[in-house]
């Protein structure tokens, strides 16, 4: 993929991320997976990576993939095209939101934009919980089909949730012991 092409790919996500970095995770994914263009292991180590790293994630996910691509010039290029179309809608919208944000119209477009988003933030959800937590090949081998669920993962993800309701440690605690997990057991 060529500078030109990941620059409008990402610039395409910036324009339709309505929602959040999660939104965005979702058409990074049919943009740049399902094209082949990156595997989905590799997509949602990147995912896991950014969600840990200071910063909105849909920015911390383009620049990441643009590094990973074509280097620091990449990195910019996806950053400059994420960032771009929110910078100049805001520039638009706020130089005459005041006048119209009481307008019928214009509140029921965001009503109908809040179950979308929604949707777009279960989906991306729904692919790194089907990804880290469940096993569609997982065969003995007999060939015998033996486990919906990647064990260790879901083992560990439910120790997580108690740590951290009943103990209340850290969130950086747990995400580090979940790093050691991974490197260790998967």
């Amino acid at each position: 993929m060529s500078l030109v092409s990941l620059f409008w790919t990402f610039f395409y996500i910036g324009l339709f991320t309505i929602g959040g970095g999660q939104v965005a995770i979702t058409l990074m994914q049919q943009s740049l997976v399902e094209k082949g263009i990156i595997s989905p292991e590799k997509f949602f180590n990147m995912v896991a990576i950014s969600e840990s790293t200071p910063g909105p994630i849909g920015i911390n996910m383009a620049t990441y993939i643009g590094c990973e691509l074509h280097g620091v010039l990449g990195g910019i290029i996806t950053t400059i095209g994420t960032v771009l179309p929110s910078l100049i809608c805001i520039i638009m919208i706020a130089s005459f939101f005041g006048k119209i944000q009481d307008k019928p119209l214009v509140k029921a477009a965001f009503s109908g934009i809040r179950p979308v988003v929604t949707g777009l933030i279960g989906v991306a959800a729904w692919n790194v919980f089907e990804l880290s937590m469940l096993n569609f090949n997982n065969y003995n081998e007999s060939g015998i089909w033996y486990s919906l669920f990647n064990l260790p993962s879901v083992f560990f993800y439910s120790l997580a949730v108690f740590t951290l309701i009943k103990i209340k440690p850290h969130p950086v605690i747990i995400m580090l012991l979940g790093a050691v997990f991974g490197i260790i057991f998967l």
